[in-house]
């Protein structure tokens, strides 16, 4: 069965993501590999995901870096799930991770929305 594999963000640094998503969300690199032409191909995935990563991809021209950290026009586009709210909300604030808002109950579990360090909007979510 086909399947989500990866999803793109478009970055400023792959450095600088890198470490923030490694450190801050706590994330693996799972690939970083040169491709000749000064780009790399850099994927990182939170730890024991099978089959969504995302691939962070350096912005290559005025255009795309105008998307930087508003690729879904300002609504949450990422959705990180945990199995403990808690902890890795508790982990990714000490982090300085910026939380918009204290996590909320709703019928579908506890959620809160958080922005990466280019603006983009998250949810972490731990379902009910």
């Amino acid at each position: 069965m086909p399947h989500l594999a990866l999803t793109a963000l478009v970055v400023r640094d792959y450095d600088e993501a890198v470490d923030f998503y490694t450190r801050a969300l706590g994330f693996e690199l799972r690939e970083d590999s040169p491709r000749g032409d000064g780009t790399r191909w850099v994927v990182v995935a939170p730890p024991g995901a099978r089959e969504s990563a995302l691939l962070l991809a350096r912005a290559a021209n005025p255009g795309q870096a105008a998307r930087i950290g508003d690729q879904t026009g300002g609504r949450v586009g990422f959705f990180l799930s945990t199995d403990d709210f808690a902890r890795d909300h508790a982990r990714m604030t000490a982090e300085g991770v910026e939380f918009e808002e204290p996590p909320r109950h709703e019928p579908y579990g506890t959620v809160a929305v958080f922005r990466d360090l280019y603006g983009n909007r998250w949810d972490l979510l731990q379902s009910a």
